[in-house]
């Protein structure tokens, strides 16, 4: 894939992921043991008893995944250097053995005030699930370098 600098990117343009990422019930466990130790994250009889009626996977680890997926889907020039979360909004629980894939569209496009040699991409990300179930949503804005600044 072709790096993308600020230049590259416009209003309605849109990256699927290619391909998806299945989620394990031990990738859960072993995330929800490390970083979101609460039962429902730890054991699925645990989970059964709770709000999620069976085992679900941290919010952060599927956001952690939608991480790996874009960045797989937009190839910013330098890398996706964040600039800030504005929504996110976990939908649906992500189960064992569920794939998920993501739906980015850029929603603006603006020079940093800051930062001259780098614009502001906004964009939406819809994350899905095998059964095309939308299980998080979020708008993250991430700087893109000019290429008049390299």
């Amino acid at each position: 894939m072709q790096e993308l600098y600020f230049e590259d990117f416009y209003v309605g343009q849109q990256f699927a992921s290619v391909g998806g990422a299945k989620v394990s019930a031990e990738e859960i466990k072993e995330f929800g043991t490390k970083y979101d130790p609460q039962p429902f994250h730890l054991d699925e009889a645990a989970g059964e008893g709770s709000f999620f009626k069976g085992l679900a996977a941290s919010g952060w680890l599927t956001a952690a995944i939608v991480m790996r997926l874009r960045v797989q889907s937009v190839p910013v020039a330098g890398g996706m250097i964040g600039a800030g979360v504005e929504e996110i909004r976990w939908t649906m629980p992500v189960r064992p053995g569920d794939v998920i894939r993501t739906e980015i569209e850029v929603l603006g496009v603006r020079h940093s005030q800051s930062r001259k040699e780098f614009g502001i991409v906004r964009t939406r990300t819809l994350t899905y699930n095998q059964r095309n179930e939308l299980v998080m949503r979020s708008i993250i804005n991430f700087l893109a370098p000019l290429k008049s600044a390299i």
